[in-house]
């Protein structure tokens, strides 16, 4: 009887928290998208209807909105195509080289191994803006002002990519494969791109998605390189709100960040599925 009862209790006690989870993730969740909710729905009003407040009906001016966006004096549709090879770009390269330069640290031992990581971490610790001057006159030496190259190449270069990397290594890829790798006449490289990066799909897939949308909405560098029709969409957008008084329109402002924002949700659909795989595989794997 005294058995039944304490079980009684610990399985009272389970719904209970289940259920506290699920009401602070739901909050949570309403928290996070309202946000969302509200830009579409003042992407579908007029600038006339936007001034006199919100509400949270929608109205029927949302084309008209994304018309008059794609018909404005800014080549919206060229900025959406230059910030996606910029993003894309930027997001393979990061992936790709960080988790080569974790792999080299993780797998090899040598003297500077220590110093090297530190070094990298270091660099995490230094804002963009410190060094924006000094990168803004190495790229104009070079001749690489209004090009895309100056905003693709760092991303091989990432700390933050690189100590992520690191980190899941650590848990999930065993020396012993490695060395069973190399007893088999296996080469560094293709063990890298046969038996690392696999491996490290979920990471990659992680952290793409984080380059990906930290590119897309990265406006300082690219507005003081950029110029004409290079320009990306975010810098597009603040030219759009900072038109004019006669040729200002909240309406197409709204329109067009909401549609910058389906390329990084068409990423996530692409590679959340490589995050859940993953995750099961290597769960099953356990």
């Amino acid at each position: 009887m005294q058995v039944n009862m304490v079980q009684e209790k610990q399985i009272g006690g389970v719904k209970a928290r289940r259920t506290f989870s699920y009401v602070i993730l739901t909050l949570t969740s309403i928290f996070c998208l309202i946000w969302f909710y509200i830009l579409l729905i003042n992407s579908t009003r007029s600038h006339g209807e936007l001034t006199k407040g919100f509400t949270p009906i929608p109205s029927i001016h949302l084309f008209e909105n994304l018309n008059n966006a794609f018909h404005s004096t800014q080549p919206i549709l060229r900025g959406m195509l230059n910030s996606v090879i910029v993003a894309v770009c930027t997001a393979a390269l990061s992936v790709y080289f960080s988790a080569m330069t974790a792999y080299a640290i993780h797998a090899y031992e040598f003297k500077l191994k220590k110093a090297i990581f530190t070094t990298i971490l270091a660099i995490m610790m230094i804002p963009t803006q410190v060094t924006a001057l000094g990168f803004l006159r190495l790229i104009d030496k070079m001749g690489m002002k209004n090009s895309f190259l100056p905003l693709i190449i760092p991303g091989i270069a990432a700390p933050i990519v690189f100590f992520y990397m690191k980190q899941y290594m650590e848990s999930t890829l065993p020396m012993e494969l490695l060395e069973a790798a190399r007893i088999d006449g296996a080469g560094e490289i293709r063990i890298f791109n046969t038996i690392v990066m696999p491996l490290m799909v979920p990471a990659m897939a992680v952290q793409a998605i984080f380059s990906f949308v930290a590119s897309w909405n990265n406006y300082f560098i690219p507005a003081l390189v950029l110029e004409k029709e290079k320009k990306t969409l975010p810098i597009l957008i603040a030219e759009l709100r900072g038109a004019d008084f006669l040729k200002f329109d909240m309406g197409v402002v709204y329109a067009t960040i909401s549609f910058s924002i389906f390329p990084v949700i068409v990423m996530y659909l692409i590679l959340s599925k490589y995050i859940v795989g993953g995750l099961a595989a290597g769960s099953v794997k356990g």
